[in-house]
């Protein structure tokens, strides 16, 4: 059965379906359509479907005119009845932390056990998640055989780590290289005959448990980067400098350097949270990561830090930050995209709002925030709100904000992203990070 599902792959004559239809699962929907592919799009979540099924995208990385261009290749469906009769199914579900920062592959789980529920002979199954290594071999393989199919004779498994970075415009789903490993030789040859369908590039893999670590590593190198400047931004303002004048002298350096930005904390689906997936792995098998434990103290210590800047530039101004009218600019957890998970600005308010400050913000991509106890809607980016605040605080350098208004009309900034600074806007009442 394993040679006619690679006979299958290599005539191009597959179809695909995809469990999920977030972040990674609509634009992998939208690339391999583009590339002519028929794909089918899964959901739990009917309002979902029918957005989609509508031509309305809910995600900033595929457009409404993006579902009109590839209508004709797709279609998606809340019955994973409706996969049965596709070839190539992956998974592409969240996998948050659960208490205590502890993995929750329960997403992983139930697209499983409803994958299984339509396993047939000849099916390839790709998971794209992120998650710890282990996950494809120990937990979907055995899920996917209680339908009493069995890997390379009936089925063959992989795992792809998702490669997303939204709002990015050079690299999308087609052009970002791919790490393929599977749950067996063959599944590996099958997935990246898959891959070399609609993506440039693809690096094959010994196992599904290297793909899954080399997600994990991509962005726990991030995460300690990051780390360490965040540390150095608090040691150059001790001693005097500027540290986004020290981040661009040493990016001057043509090898052995890579420049990461300090800021209020760090956000987005992967990496507050890939490190822990790691941690977590390491402690199983009694291995240490120190490393990473201390970068978590010092990435999530940074709202505080934050909230300790502008209560210091408030009380320069003779003010208290109890009573004080502080707007926060920006949400989103990267410029110019709407999605503001695991934002560091969601805790810089709740700090913000703990001590007494009146606090509002204002962003042109997010027009409501209503998260875990926070429940505000975004004020106008306008002149008159700047002026409205005792002090603006910006946490996301969105493009579509006029900062010489904001220079021009806040009576204190404090700029935790070199917004003003990267634009060549100054002031004695701009305060950096």
């Amino acid at each position: 059965m394993s040679e006619r599902i690679l006979e299958k792959l290599e005539s191009w004559t597959w179809s695909a379906g995809v469990v999920g239809l977030g972040y990674v699962g609509l634009p992998l929907v939208v690339t391999m359509a583009r590339a002519g592919i028929d794909a089918a799009g899964f959901d739990v979540k009917p309002e979902v479907v029918g957005a989609l099924s509508s031509g309305r995208s809910h995600i900033d990385d595929v457009t409404d005119e993006d579902l009109t261009e590839v209508a004709a290749h797709t279609r998606f469906t809340s019955r994973i009845e409706d996969l049965s009769g596709r070839d190539v199914l992956f998974i592409c579900v969240p996998t948050p932390l659960a208490v205590g920062k502890q993995p929750d592959v329960s997403f992983i789980e139930k697209a499983a056990r409803s994958i299984a529920s339509v396993l047939r002979p000849g099916h390839l199954v790709i998971l794209e998640s992120t998650t710890y290594p282990g996950t494809t071999d120990d937990m979907l393989r055995p899920l996917l055989e209680s339908s009493g199919l069995a890997l390379d004779r009936d089925f063959l498994l992989a795992y792809s780590p998702e490669r997303v970075d939204p709002g990015n415009a050079a690299f999308r789903t087609a052009n970002i290289p791919r790490v393929v490993g599977g749950a067996s030789p063959r599944s590996t040859e099958a997935a990246a005959l898959v891959y070399r369908r609609f993506v440039e590039k693809v690096h094959p893999v010994s196992s599904a448990r290297a793909a899954e670590m080399s997600k994990l590593l991509e962005n726990t190198f991030r995460w300690v980067n990051i780390a360490l400047v965040n540390e150095l931004a608090s040691v150059a303002r001790a001693i005097g400098v500027d540290i986004w004048e020290v981040i661009e002298a040493a990016a001057t350096k043509p090898f052995g350097y890579m420049p990461f930005s300090p800021g209020p904390g760090v956000g987005g689906h992967c990496i507050p949270l890939d490190p822990f997936y790691l941690q977590w792995a390491a402690r199983v098998t009694g291995e240490g990561t120190r490393f990473i434990e201390l970068a978590e103290w010092i990435n999530s210590r940074m709202p505080q830090v934050v909230v300790g800047r502008v209560q210091e530039a408030l009380n320069d101004h003779g003010k208290a930050l109890r009573g004080s009218r502080v707007l926060v600019l920006g949400v989103a957890y990267k410029p110019n995209v709407r999605d503001f998970r695991e934002s560091p600005a969601l805790e810089c308010i709740r700090n913000l709002t703990h001590w007494g400050a009146d606090v509002s913000y204002a962003d042109p991509h997010v027009p409501e925030l209503r998260e875990n106890g926070i429940d505000l809607r975004s004020k106008p980016v306008a002149p008159e709100t700047f002026d409205a605040a005792d002090v603006v605080l910006v946490l996301c350098d969105h493009d579509a904000v006029d900062y010489q208004a904001v220079v021009a009309r806040a009576p204190l900034v404090v700029d935790t992203r070199n917004a003003l600074g990267r634009r060549g806007l100054k002031g004695v009442h701009v305060r950096s990070l």
